[in-house]
């Protein structure tokens, strides 16, 4: 019989108890030579690598190296709201933090479960949306900081099946829809929880309301050692190889370091080949997503809608972006970046050793807004044509020029073309020994004549977003 514990039922007991009261840095060889530019020497913190050997690292990282595009989903009852409470729209620009900005009680929020039942929920077709743009993995959104489960928890009544009238697992079709479409499934574990009465501050009167809260919650080990550690074991062992645990919510004051690197051990021994991110350990940050100097559990960096102007050298990272402005649905934000950008961000990522983990904010029945879909097939066409400069491909050797960026695998440096010169002259600065220059088309390579330091283009650029020569090095 499973032991459920309702959240009105965890509001008591946290009444009851009130009075009482790394990023691993050493990363594998870098792709490419340093970015250029990069000011000051990094401070690299001594390993975190479980035993394992830099080479047995390397393997493990290989897959996520080599995808560098994948697709983020944010998904959970904040999509009943749609960014609207009683009438009142909230002020700032989120759907899935709704519950702490808009002050919603547990009592009240426990509702929106009654209205998520989300009929037009395909996986399938999910997953064929990201694998058309060329996406490699899929992290979704397993719990967020309202505690809501997406699957069939043993450990609460607060999840899909036992508080909604939709009363199925979310994540085994996700997860045999990736399993038969080759896709990489990955799982979003927030270590903040609004709903369980030990994983927040309880000098608030409903919950901890996030970043500012400084005191600690003296059962916070309950909750990771009796809930957290409980739900993350059923994630990990019912839904087959997780290819990424991403952590999120490591802010607040009861969450150590300690618990952080216990946490990225017992995650290893589950399944030693997956990845976790540095949001596992303390220390972030903010949104530039790395940590400071310190001996931190995570296997790569997390910045947080930017991207490092010069990269960081010697370190995995990944760029995480909203299409729009929001991470969570939001009926609201039509504020969509253009298919242009989108591609270029995508390019600037990788140019600087990246990953780009682009969102997507499905709504409550299921679908996924139909701009995304659109943008995303438009990426997907892009990368049918010029994917070999982006999967598996490291950082520029050189400073970005000004018409565009480069990235680099192997002896073949791509560029990538913004701005098209009108003279056809192209300049070339600081690479040399061009063997070969092929221009990517949807009807194959096409040859660019060429001299030292310049290349000899058509008079019109040959993709609006951006044309890619492969220049193969001597």
């Amino acid at each position: 019989m499973k032991k459920k514990v309702t959240m009105k039922a965890q509001l008591i007991l946290a009444l009851l108890v009130a009075s009482a009261t790394a990023f691993s840095t050493t990363a594998s060889a870098y792709d490419a030579p340093d970015t250029p530019g990069q000011e000051g020497p990094i401070v690299l913190p001594e390993p975190y690598l479980m035993n394992e050997t830099l080479e047995e690292r390397d393997a493990r990282m290989a897959w996520w190296k080599e995808a560098r595009f994948g697709m983020f989903i944010h998904w959970g009852l904040y999509a009943v709201p749609a960014g609207t409470y009683r009438g009142v729209t909230s002020e700032r620009n989120n759907g899935e933090w709704i519950m702490d900005t808009m002050n919603i009680p547990i009592a009240e929020y426990e509702k929106l479960a009654n209205h998520f039942d989300p009929k037009q929920y395909d996986p399938e077709e999910w997953v064929r949306i990201a694998k058309d743009a060329g996406m490699k993995y899929i992290v979704i959104t397993a719990k967020h900081h309202d505690g809501f489960s997406l699957w069939d928890s043993k450990v609460t009544e607060w999840d899909v099946v036992d508080a909604t009238p939709y009363r199925k697992d979310l994540l085994k079709p996700l997860a045999e829809a990736c399993r038969e479409a080759g896709i990489k499934l990955c799982f979003y574990y927030s270590i903040m929880d609004w709903a369980h009465p030990d994983a927040q501050g309880m000098w608030e009167p409903y919950y901890n309301s996030g970043r500012t809260n400084t005191r600690a919650n003296p059962n916070f080990p309950d909750y990771v050692e009796n809930f957290m550690k409980p739900q993350l074991r059923e994630l990990m062992t019912e839904y087959g190889d997780v290819a990424v645990v991403w952590f999120d919510g490591e802010w607040i004051s009861a969450y150590t370091s300690d618990m952080g690197k216990d946490i990225y051990r017992f995650l290893r021994e589950l399944q030693p080949d997956t990845i976790v991110n540095n949001r596992v350990d303390k220390g972030r940050q903010g949104h530039q997503g790395m940590n400071t100097e310190g001996n931190f559990a995570g296997d790569f960096g997390t910045p947080e809608q930017q991207i490092p102007d010069t990269g960081i050298p010697g370190v995995d990272w990944e760029s995480c972006m909203t299409m729009n402005d929001t991470w969570g649905f939001r009926s609201d934000d039509k504020n969509w970046k253009t298919d242009t950008d989108l591609i270029r961000k995508l390019i600037d990522v990788v140019s600087k050793g990246g990953n780009f983990l682009l969102n997507v904010g499905p709504n409550a029945r299921g679908r996924i807004p139909p701009q995304s879909v659109k943008d995303l097939k438009t990426m997907g066409k892009w990368m049918d044509v010029n994917g070999e400069a982006i999967y598996g491909a490291g950082a520029s050797p050189v400073p970005s020029p000004a018409w565009g960026r480069y990235t680099t695998k192997g002896n073949t440096v791509y560029a990538h073309v913004f701005d098209w010169p009108k003279d056809g002259t192209l300049k070339i600065e600081g690479i040399s020994k061009i063997k070969s220059a092929q221009l990517l088309t949807s009807c194959g390579k096409q040859p660019v004549e060429f001299t030292t330091n310049e290349l000899h283009l058509q008079e019109k650029a040959p993709n609006e977003f951006a044309s890619v020569i492969a220049l193969e090095l001597e």
